[in-house]
C-alpha cells in the first residue's frame, strides 16, 4: 500500500541523499531546460519521482559442486551517478535454474548501500547453468530486464559423468535492428545485427541482403561477438530477405523488417572532427518542428530543438558533455510523440584502480600469503574505497569470467539480456573498439520506461516503495471466497515472541496492505488479522516479496562433459573431505543483535508475575496486582479499563491487549489463559497513538517461551511461515600461524581460500590482508572488486602460484 506517510517519508529521503535532476548543456542547439514544449520539465518530473537504483553482486567464483557455498557480496548504487545509494535496506537475491524458476531465495540487509550473504547448495541441486539475480522492492517498478544477472555453473558430482555431451555443432539465429527503430522507404538507413547460438554466445557470420527480384542491395559480416551493421536505403514496394551462412554452413534466410512509406530515421555518427552528429530525415517535405532529448539515467545531456527543411536536420553534440555510460537520444515531433531513439555509449572516463600485490611469487602449503591492497583514481591519487576479495582455484572445470563491477555498472545494468565480453568495451581501444561499442548499442531498443507513463499529465504511482527502514511484508484482504478487494480496513501484524513487535497498515482501493516489519533473521511465525470489530470477514492472504517476473533465461540447460570425469571425480572428493572436516562453528550463522524494547517504548508498569502469589485466574492476578488496569464484567463478559494517569481520567474502552506480540481482540479470551504460564505483564497507562490507530492502553503479556503456550487465536487470523532477513555467516578458513597448526592431520582441500566481502581501503596508504593457502596446489585466483564513495568502481585479477613441497 502507497500510503501517504510512506510518499513523505520517501520523498524526504530523496531530498537527504541528494537524489534529484540535474541538466547539463550537450549541443550547440542546446535549448533552455524548460523548453521543448514542457518536455525536458514533465521528464524532470517523472525522473525525480523514478530514481534508477542498481545493483552488482560480486560472486566468490563462478563454478561450484552441490554442497559448497556461495559466497556474495551486494553493492547498491545510483543509476545515474554510480554512487552508493543508501536507499533500500532489503535486497532480494535468488538462484534461478534455466527454466528461470527460483531454486534458492534470500532476503539480505543492506546497510550503507552494501550488505552480504551466502547460499548453501543443496546435495540434491542438479547439475546445470544457473542465474543470480538481485533487485530491491523498488527495482520491480521497472522491470526484471534491469535486475542484477550472472551466470554460474553448479556441478553435482554424484552424478556428472553420466551426461551426454553437447552436440559442438550449434544453431545459430540472427536478428536485425533498424537505426533509430524502422526502415523507411527512400530514407538511407544503418541496420544492426546480432547472431548468436544456443548458448546465447556470439558466432560469426556472414551474409547479403536481397530483394524479392534477388538484386543484392548490400553485404556483412560481423565484426566481434556476433554483432554487426550495414547501410542501404529501402525502396517502395520491395521485401528484403537476409542469407547468412556460418563458415561452410548452409545457409539460413531472415526477414528482414518491414518497409514503411511515411516516417522518420535517425543516424548517429562521430566523424573525424569528433563531435557527434545526429542526422534526422523524414519522407515530409513540410516544414517541421522535432526535439531531440538525450538522457541518461536522471540527467538530461542533450535537449535541442530544429526544424526539418526539406525533410532533413542535423543536431550537433559534443561527447564531453555526455554523461558516463549510456546516453540514450530520443527524437520527438512538436506534439512530443516519440519517434525514433538511439543509444551511444561514453566509457567511464575516471574509473577506481585497485592494485593486489603479493609479497611473494610463490608459495607453499600451509603458507601465510601477504597481500597489499591500493586503491587509486585520476592520476594516481589514492582513493579509499569499499572492496570485496575472493581467492580461488582455477582448475579445468572453471568458467568464463563473469563481468567486473565497472562494466556491469556502467554498461551491462542498462541493457537488456546479456552482454558478451563487456569488459572488452572499457579495455579495447581504436576505430575497431568504437565500431564494436556502436555495434552494440544499435541492437537494443527502447528506453527503459514508457513514455505514455513519462508525459502523462499526472504520473501515476509507482506500486512498489522502496524499503527504506527494513523489510516489508505485503499482504491482500478480499471478501471471502472471491477476488473483490476490501479498502479501507486495518489489518495488524505480530509474530510471536518474546519481543513485542506489532505495525498496523490500513488496506487501500485495491485491498493491499503493506507493513514495515522488524529486522528478523531466519524463519518465523507471521499472525496477521483484522479487528472483528471493524472487520470480522476478510480474507487474508500474504503476498511473496520477490519477483514473479522474469527476463529471458540466460543460458541453455548444461550438459556435462565425460572428458572431464577425472576433474569431477577430484571436485567431489574435495567438496566431501571438506563438508566432512570443517568445523561445525563454521556452519552456523552469526548471532544477529536484537532490540529487546517493545515498539510502544518503556511501559508504565510492569510486573513480574513470579514475584507474586501465583493464582491459578487470570482475573485475580489483574485485581489483585494491576492497579492500573481495572476489570469490569458486563453482559458479554470481561473489560478491561486502564487508568488514564495522563489526563487522570478512566479510559473506558478496552485497551489493546496483547499476548507475546500478538493482539488478542476477545478479552474473554485472554481471561481464560492459565496465569502460570505467564511470566510478565506490561502496561500503558494511556492512550498510544500507532500508525493510523489510537488504542487506549495497552496491556502485554509475556510467556516463558514467547510461542503464545497454545493460546488459540481467532480461526480468522492468517498464521504463515514466513522468511524474513538471511542469517549473517561469516566465512571459516584455517590458519597455520604456529608449527603444530601447520603439522596438524586434519586435511584442508579448500577450493576458496579466501573471502572477504568487507575490506576497505583509505587514502591514507595500502591495505594489509593475511590470509594462508591449503593442501592443493596449483594456480589460485584473486579477484578485487570495489567501489569508491564518490562512484568509481574497479576490480583487479592476480594469480598466486601454490607449489608442493620438494
Amino acid at each position: 500500500m502507497r500510503s501517504k506517510t510512506a510518499a513523505i517519508r520517501y520523498r524526504s529521503l530523496l531530498l537527504a541523499l541528494g537524489v534529484g535532476l540535474t541538466a547539463a548543456s550537450g549541443a550547440a542547439a542546446q535549448t533552455a531546460p524548460d523548453s521543448l514544449g514542457g518536455l525536458t520539465r514533465v521528464f524532470s518530473r517523472y525522473q525525480r519521482t523514478a530514481v534508477p537504483e542498481k545493483l552488482f553482486l560480486h560472486l566468490d567464483r563462478p563454478f561450484y559442486t552441490a554442497g559448497e557455498t556461495m559466497w556474495f557480496k551486494v553493492y547498491a548504487v545510483d543509476g545515474t551517478s554510480g554512487r552508493p545509494l543508501p536507499m533500500s535496506k532489503v535486497a532480494n537475491v535468488e538462484v534461478l535454474n534455466h527454466e528461470n524458476k527460483p531454486v534458492l531465495q534470500a532476503r539480505v540487509e543492506l546497510r550503507q548501500a552494501t550488505g552480504q550473504g551466502s547460499f548453501t547448495l543443496p546435495a540434491s541441486l542438479a547439475s546445470g547453468t544457473y542465474t543470480v539475480r538481485a533487485y530491491t522492492n523498488w527495482m520491480q517498478n521497472f522491470g526484471p530486464e534491469y535486475y542484477f544477472h550472472s551466470s554460474v555453473t553448479v556441478v553435482n558430482t554424484f552424478a556428472a559423468s553420466g551426461a551426454a555431451a553437447q552436440d559442438s555443432v550449434k544453431p545459430y539465429t540472427v536478428q536485425f535492428f533498424p537505426e533509430g527503430g524502422n526502415l523507411v522507404q527512400g530514407l538511407p538507413g544503418k541496420v544492426g545485427f546480432q547472431a548468436t547460438s544456443s548458448s546465447g554466445k556470439g558466432v560469426a557470420v556472414e551474409g547479403k541482403v536481397l530483394t524479392q527480384t534477388g538484386a543484392v542491395v548490400a553485404t556483412f559480416n560481423t565484426l566481434r561477438f556476433g554483432l554487426g551493421s550495414f547501410s542501404f536505403t529501402p525502396e517502395a514496394g520491395t521485401t528484403y530477405t537476409a542469407v547468412v551462412t556460418q563458415g561452410k554452413g548452409k545457409p539460413s534466410r531472415y526477414q528482414l523488417p518491414p518497409v514503411y512509406a511515411q516516417g522518420y530515421a535517425m543516424r548517429l555518427e562521430r566523424p573525424a572532427s569528433g563531435l557527434l552528429t545526429v542526422t534526422v530525415r523524414a519522407t515530409t517535405t513540410q516544414p517541421e518542428t522535432v526535439y531531440l532529448l538525450g538522457h541518461a539515467g536522471q540527467t538530461i545531456a542533450v535537449a535541442a530543438q530544429a526544424t526539418l527543411r526539406d525533410g532533413s536536420t542535423t543536431f550537433t553534440v559534443e561527447p564531453g558533455q555526455l554523461p558516463d555510460g549510456i546516453s540514450h537520444f530520443t527524437l520527438f515531433d512538436a506534439g512530443r510523440k516519440p519517434l525514433c531513439e538511439r543509444l551511444y555509449f561514453q566509457p567511464p572516463r575516471n574509473k577506481l584502480t585497485v592494485t593486489a600485490q603479493p609479497d611473494k611469487n610463490h608459495y607453499g602449503l600451509r603458507d601465510q600469503v601477504a597481500l597489499s591492497l591500493a586503491t587509486t583514481a585520476g592520476a594516481g591519487q589514492a582513493l579509499g574505497a569499499n572492496l570485496s576479495v575472493a581467492v580461488y582455484r582455477l582448475d579445468s572445470l572453471a568458467a568464463p569470467r563473469p563481468a567486473d563491477i565497472n562494466s556491469y555498472l556502467w554498461l551491462s545494468a542498462d541493457l537488456k539480456g546479456e552482454v558478451e565480453s563487456p569488459e572488452y568495451y572499457f579495455t579495447a581501444t581504436g576505430p575497431e573498439a568504437a565500431e564494436a561499442a556502436d555495434n552494440l548499442m544499435l541492437t537494443q531498443g527502447w528506453s527503459r520506461f514508457r513514455w505514455e507513463q513519462v508525459l502523462a499529465s499526472a504520473p501515476a504511482p509507482l506500486p512498489y516503495l522502496p524499503e527504506l527502514r527494513g523489510p516489508l511484508v505485503q499482504a491482500r484482504l478480499t471478501q471471502p471466497g472471491t477476488d473483490i478487494p476490501r479498502p479501507g480496513v486495518t489489518a495488524y501484524l505480530a509474530s510471536p515472541s518474546r519481543l513485542t513487535r506489532l505495525t498496523n497498515a490500513v488496506s487501500n482501493a485495491d485491498g493491499l496492505v503493506q507493513f514495515e516489519a522488524d529486522a528478523a533473521r531466519g524463519t518465523r511465525e507471521l499472525v496477521i488479522q483484522t479487528d472483528p470489530r471493524q472487520d470480522s470477514t476478510a480474507q487474508i492472504k500474504l503476498l511473496s516479496p520477490f519477483s514473479g517476473r522474469y527476463a529471458p533465461a540466460l543460458a541453455p540447460a548444461f550438459s556435462a562433459l565425460p572428458s572431464l570425469e577425472a576433474a569431477y571425480t577430484k571436485r567431489h572428493f574435495q567438496t566431501q573431505v571438506q563438508t566432512i572436516f570443517a568445523p561445525k562453528e563454521a556452519l552456523r550463522p552469526a548471532p544477529a543483535p536484537a532490540d529487546s524494547l517493545a515498539f510502544y517504548g518503556k511501559p508504565s508498569e510492569t510486573y513480574f508475575l513470579d514475584k507474586y502469589t501465583r493464582f491459578k485466574v487470570l482475573e485475580e492476578v489483574m485485581r489483585e496486582y494491576v492497579p492500573g488496569v481495572m476489570v469490569r464484567i458486563r453482559k458479554d463478559g470481561f473489560h478491561f479499563m486502564v487508568m488514564d494517569k495522563v489526563n487522570n481520567a478512566i479510559l473506558t474502552e478496552n485497551p489493546l491487549v496483547l499476548l507475546d506480540g500478538v493482539p488478542v481482540f476477545s478479552v474473554n479470551k485472554m481471561m481464560a489463559m492459565d496465569p502460570l504460564k505467564i511470566q510478565k505483564l506490561e502496561v500503558v497507562d494511556s492512550r498510544y497513538f500507532h500508525g493510523a490507530t489510537v488504542y487506549n492502553g495497552i496491556v502485554s503479556y509475556t510467556t516463558y517461551k514467547g510461542d503464545l503456550e497454545g493460546f488459540e487465536l481467532d480461526p480468522r487470523a492468517l498464521i504463515q511461515q514466513y522468511e524474513g532477513l538471511q542469517a549473517q555467516r561469516e566465512f571459516y578458513a584455517p590458519r597455520y600461524d604456529t608449527p603444530q597448526q601447520k603439522q596438524s592431520r586434519l586435511p584442508d582441500m579448500r577450493n576458496l581460500l579466501y573471502w572477504n566481502p568487507g575490506v576497505t581501503t583509505t587514502a591514507a596508504g595500502p591495505r594489509k590482508l593475511e590470509f594462508y593457502t591449503g593442501d592443493q596446489a596449483g594456480r589460485y585466483l584473486v579477484v578485487v572488486q570495489g567501489l569508491a564513495p564518490t562512484g568509481q568502481a574497479g576490480s583487479s585479477r592476480t594469480v598466486l602460484e601454490v607449489k608442493p613441497a620438494l
